[in-house]
């Protein structure tokens, strides 16, 4: 990890889908200003944390994702990896970081196309404050995230503090490649949407 605890932008923000067809009409949707934290807040209320067990599937209702999850770790830069382009529908959890559902942040990831078209999380600025993601566990249990917010951020000024500080409860970050498309170089940033705990369904989960 970089700098005791703060992960790097995404690696491989390359777009090749959107070269491949001209870029511009083909842009994935960006967050509103409404959904952004200056915007304000969606809810406080929280679910007390789980103990750690690691992800298996991910479900954002809202724009249709049903994913399995993959385990990712960390590029020789400390850039944190993608899970492999050539699967549309999968996600990847950041193994060395915090589990969803524990207490912490934890952070998922996926691409939002690949040579085919539009991958998992293509449609992760379209979330509003309030959707739901569900974190299927190895434990059985879903832990279940209500979204707080949803940013974008050029590479240069991503705030790893402020995506990956612990809060003190339990938190999950879903990441993805957006902003400014740039037809050399791929995208110029990502996709963040912030999210709590709210609930627990499954094995004692009452």
């Amino acid at each position: 990890m970089k700098a005791k605890g703060w992960l790097m932008v995404m690696a491989a923000c390359v777009g090749i889908w959107l070269i491949q067809n001209g870029s511009k009409p083909l842009t994935p949707p960006v967050p509103s200003a409404a959904e952004a934290f200056a915007s304000g807040q969606h809810t406080d209320a929280a679910a007390p944390p789980l103990p750690p067990s690691a992800p298996v599937r991910l479900r954002i209702p809202r724009i249709a994702v049903d994913a399995p999850v993959t385990r990712l770790g960390l590029d020789r830069d400390n850039s944190l990896e993608v899970p492999p382009a050539g699967n549309a529908n999968l996600a990847g959890w950041y193994k060395d970081g915090t589990t969803p559902g524990a207490r912490g942040t934890a952070v998922v990831a996926g691409h939002v196309d690949n040579s085919r078209g539009p991958a998992v999380f293509y449609k992760l600025g379209t979330l509003k404050k309030g959707n739901r993601v569900e974190v299927l566990r190895e434990d059985g249990r879903t832990a279940v995230f209500t979204v707080d917010a949803v940013e974008v951020y050029e590479n240069d000024a991503f705030p790893d503090r402020k995506v990956y500080g612990d809060r003190g409860r339990a938190e999950l970050r879903v990441i993805t490649c957006g902003g400014r498309f740039d037809p050399r170089t791929g995208y110029r940033g990502n996709v963040v949407a912030y999210a709590h705990l709210v609930g627990v369904r499954g094995p004692s989960a009452a």
